[in-house]
């Protein structure tokens, strides 16, 4: 069922509002996560072989191989859970007229508070009559 035009008017301020409200949150919601097939089949052998190790040490009562395989199940379902890195590289910057180099991603201004933010917004709601 298509949303009507005041619906997707709404959806639309809804989602300026958390891209200026909170930036970062807004970029992670809509960036893809990208993972290969190969560190999922790496990682369920890594998982099947802590298993295969953690029962083969505690039917031969030795200890220290359950610990390993306990070890290596646990350290595969964190790779699981873990999210990606951002890729390295890329452009290191740009050039100006005048021969210096400018970042191609500048640093990040500092970040308020968060009491700090909830204050502004609600100074902004109070302004624009409660809304």
């Amino acid at each position: 069922m298509p949303l009507s035009e005041y619906e997707q008017r709404v959806l639309e301020q809804m989602e300026r509002a958390l891209t200026t409200d909170d930036p970062r949150l807004a970029n992670t919601l809509q960036s893809p996560r990208r993972r290969s097939a190969l560190r999922y089949v790496l990682v369920g052998v890594g998982v099947v072989g802590g298993l295969l190790l953690l029962v083969l040490g505690a039917a031969t009562s030795q200890t220290w191989l359950g610990v390993v395989g306990f070890v290596l199940m646990f350290a595969g379902v964190v790779l699981v859970f873990q999210a990606p890195r951002p890729a390295k590289g890329g452009p290191v910057g740009t050039v100006d007229a005048d021969g210096r180099v400018r970042p191609a991603n500048p640093a990040p201004a500092p970040r308020k508070s968060f009491l700090s933010r909830l204050e502004e917004r609600w100074d902004r709601r109070r302004e624009h009559g409660g809304r």
